[in-house]
């Protein structure tokens, strides 16, 4: 699904005044990418009210204003991993978005003291190279979790942790909204709160280290154990040749 951009108007708990918009100019640099910073959005429940969707729209409606393009994966009928090969639709849906974005939020229910399945499923259907390709290495992340009772951390610690495994660049902000059946209105949308305001916090800093690193990523993320091993398969296919 992409997402369409969003004027101030639709941001009615957000402080205009406090609200500003993202310098590309001073955090890009001039070798920077011109095209608007490119977000996927992966949300972990299939309830007809899933908070942690509604929480992933309010997150896509602030990064639209900060002016990202967005786009949100619906996981329903995603199979579990390794069920189908991967070119099932929904896998290869997933995996093409993943190559498009620049950076990812990631949010997720807390279920029985962890990330839901259906997070984890997504995540997993992810590889960490395909082809020539790294879908995940050195773009941005952003984790967030609802909480059905009091606040708590598990999830969004869980993530974090796969954020690296996955060579992602995870922001230093999180977002953690308790009680979240209190959070939203009739219309699913959320309630002016400090959880509001964290996730404000949260989708700002994603933008600010999206664009200054989105052109750099390669560089950021390059490894002399990788070279390392580049150089000794191109001698081992060198000496192969000569043979």
């Amino acid at each position: 699904m992409t997402d369409r951009p969003v004027p101030l108007e639709e941001l009615p708990n957000a402080d205009p005044d406090a609200l500003r918009p993202i310098d590309t100019a001073s955090l890009g640099g001039a070798a920077a990418p011109a095209h608007a910073p490119r977000i996927l959005l992966l949300y972990g429940s299939l309830r007809e009210r899933s908070f942690s969707r509604l929480a992933a729209e309010e997150a896509g409606r602030l990064l639209r204003w900060f002016g990202a393009e967005t786009r949100t994966f619906d996981p329903a009928g995603l199979p579990l991993p390794d069920a189908v090969p991967a070119d099932h639709p929904k896998v290869q849906e997933l995996r093409d978005l993943a190559i498009w974005s620049e950076g990812m939020v990631w949010s997720s229910p807390e279920r029985h003291g962890a990330m839901s399945g259906i997070m984890k499923a997504q995540i997993d259907w992810l590889p960490l190279s395909q082809g020539g390709v790294r879908p995940t290495q050195g773009k941005t992340l952003a984790v967030m979790q609802v909480c059905g009772g009091s606040q708590s951390f598990n999830a969004v610690n869980q993530m974090r942790i796969l954020g690296r495994w996955m060579r992602m660049v995870t922001i230093p902000n999180q977002s953690s909204v308790a009680r979240a059946f209190n959070e939203f209105d009739g219309e699913g949308r959320m309630r002016p709160s400090p959880y509001y305001n964290r996730i404000v916090d949260v989708m700002e800093e994603l933008m600010k280290f999206t664009v200054l690193t989105r052109g750099h990523s390669g560089y950021l993320t390059d490894r002399y154990s990788e070279r390392v091993e580049s150089t000794a398969a191109l001698s081992r296919r060198v000496n192969q040749r000569s043979i």
